[in-house]
């Protein structure tokens, strides 16, 4: 259902349908309700997990990429471009010796964390709320 919504969106606006689901949510235009922007914004696998890490404290990259065991160094600093795109974080370069990069939350991001917060709720609660279908129905 989600991809006929895609598609849908895309034949409507006279555009080419793009090659893969998630190429497809990273160029979603502008919808009525904004949600295609949030998802946009919090699209891919490591998105809110680093908004999270630089919300607690500025991070540096390496730093970063312990916190997060599994991502790439290229996946990292790619999500991190896109983040720093959407205004969602801040890079700031230090010189000296050696070059010291920190990101941090803008205050834009921090409320997408608030948003996001709300989210983890809702699906908390909805965990909770399949439990109890699945144990009446067994």
């Amino acid at each position: 259902m989600r991809s006929r919504r895609i598609a849908v969106n895309y034949v409507l606006s006279g555009e080419r349908l793009p090659a893969s689901k998630d190429q497809a949510m990273r160029t979603l235009k502008h919808d009525e309700c904004g949600l295609a922007t949030t998802l946009n914004a919090i699209g891919g696998k490591w998105k809110t997990t680093i908004l999270w890490e630089v919300n607690l404290a500025p991070r540096r990259f390496g730093e970063l990429r312990r916190l997060l065991s599994g991502i790439s160094e290229k996946v990292l600093a790619q999500q991190l471009r896109e983040m720093e795109a959407d205004a969602l974080i801040r890079r700031e370069i230090f010189p000296g010796a050696v070059q010291k990069v920190v990101y941090s939350v803008t205050p834009h991001g921090v409320s997408l964390n608030e948003a996001i917060g709300i989210l983890s709720q809702w699906g908390k609660m909805h965990e909770r709320h399949l439990e109890h279908v699945t144990a009446r129905r067994a």
